[in-house]
């Protein structure tokens, strides 16, 4: 079983490294973000608009926040890239705010949903699906983080102990 403290610490890296690919695929065009660059999503928009939904998701189970109306993968999420980065800091937000409210118990017992994806009812122990969502973020944040690199962009470091602490 993971701890609040946990949890609090990847929502904390979670706005970090979003923060800073959006500020990197920022100083790109749009017709750079949208190009099919071969990634499993194909673009840097619409890897952050899967990332930015997939999050919304989680969130709607976990924490109550509406469900996304776009349908899995969710890469046509949202196509105003002005409006994904507010909507992404604003999710960042409320997931480091949920984290930080957090007790133990809350980690605890199965988390129940309906899942597209697995064609049904699906359960995992709550702490198992927040860990998910992390991972998740993680590892299309490293695809994302990928193609920017390769456009020329320099989004920061993703080292977890290079991140900066708030006092």
């Amino acid at each position: 079983m993971i701890e609040p403290g946990y949890v609090q610490t990847f929502a904390a890296y979670n706005k970090w490294q979003n923060a800073s690919l959006l500020a990197a695929a920022s100083g790109l065009t749009d017709a750079q973000r949208r190009e099919d660059r071969g990634a499993f999503f194909k673009s840097v928009h619409a890897s952050l608009n899967h990332l930015l939904w997939a999050d919304e998701m989680w969130m709607s189970r976990l924490a109550g926040l509406p469900r996304p109306e776009t349908p899995f993968p969710g890469v046509e999420h949202l196509a105003d890239w002005d409006f994904l980065v507010q909507r992404r800091a604003e999710l960042d937000d409320f997931i480091v705010t949920w984290a930080d409210g957090l007790a133990p118990a809350d980690l605890a017992g199965d988390l129940v949903w309906r899942s597209a994806l697995l064609g049904g009812e699906a359960r995992q122990p709550r702490w198992i699906a927040v860990t998910h969502m992390f991972n998740h973020q993680a590892h299309h944040r490293g695809q994302v983080h990928a193609l920017l690199t390769a456009l020329g962009a320099q989004p920061n470091d993703t080292d977890l102990i290079l991140m900066p602490r708030v006092a």
